[in-house]
């Protein structure tokens, strides 16, 4: 039976790789000084020089969740043309915006009794979600149904690590993700967190090292400890700091690992982190 796979922006992959699968995005939106911008529009390009030169001066920026109601209509036009819905979403440890995807799934199902509407939590954030999005999508292609595809993202989310550092802590301390005490004497000691996605889909806080180029061999190590397969394809995502991605990326290609997809942040996830977050993915036997 023919289904539409849908995600949000959240899961940060390239507009070619949304395309080249059909894969149906929903977009956040951020705001800088009052004005409202969609992080994802199909055909369309966002400033991502000016995002994060705005950020670097500190100007004040907010993100917004996709509505119920933009769900509900996307998830209609696929419903009213006789295929099933399979929704893969931004994790409901850090946004609500699955939650709003819950609701207008459950205004429809009545509506629609005789189609499938399903909603996975991935309980990851940025490529943690897009790669599972992506292999989806792949698995879709070979002809899997939507129960088979649901149910392997299910199996294997908690698979997906997360790693990442950020290069200055004063936009966690603006999201309410570290104290400003700490974000200021973190500063002054030029001290970086080794962040992580948990279970639960949180970021948390996993260590503290001394200096920027100890926080990045850390998170890329991460990879190696792990005992992960270096077969697979890795992502990396940074927030403007391309020069710092060849790096982590020769140190993981030094570790036997080919396949490596780098990509800058979206402005939906790169709002909270700022410019210089940088951050691995792959799968490993657990988080």
């Amino acid at each position: 039976m023919s289904y539409r796979i849908f995600t949000d922006n959240g899961s940060n992959l390239t507009p070619e790789m949304y395309e080249e699968y059909g894969i149906e995005v929903l977009s956040l939106k951020f705001t800088i000084d009052g004005k409202e911008y969609v992080s994802y529009k199909k055909g369309t390009t966002i400033d991502i020089k000016m995002f994060y030169d705005k950020m670097r001066n500190k100007e004040h920026i907010t993100t917004s969740l996709v509505n119920a109601d933009e769900f509900a209509t996307a998830f209609e036009e696929a419903l009213k043309n006789g295929e099933d819905v399979l929704y893969i979403g931004l994790s409901s440890g850090i946004s609500g915006t699955y939650q709003a995807s819950t609701i207008a799934a459950s205004m429809l199902k009545d509506k629609y009794p005789d189609r499938k509407i399903i909603m996975v939590d991935s309980l990851a954030a940025s490529i943690g979600e897009g790669m599972l999005v992506y292999d989806a999508a792949k698995l879709k292609a070979q002809g899997k149904s939507i129960d088979e595809v649901a149910e392997w993202v299910e199996n294997n989310k908690l698979r997906l690590n997360h790693w990442f550092t950020v290069d200055d802590l004063f936009f966690l301390m603006r999201g309410g993700r570290v104290s400003r005490a700490s974000a200021t004497f973190g500063e002054m000691l030029s001290v970086k967190p080794v962040m992580h996605v948990d279970d639960a889909g949180k970021l948390i806080v996993k260590g503290k090292v001394m200096g920027r180029k100890k926080s990045l061999n850390t998170i890329t190590s991460k990879f190696e400890e792990t005992g992960a397969d270096k077969n697979q394809t890795v992502f990396i995502t940074h927030g403007d700091c391309a020069d710092e991605a060849a790096k982590v990326e020769a140190q993981l290609r030094s570790y036997g690992v080919n396949d490596i997809k780098t990509i800058i942040l979206d402005p939906s996830i790169g709002a909270h982190s700022g410019p210089g977050t940088m951050a691995v993915f792959f799968y490993a036997d657990k988080r």
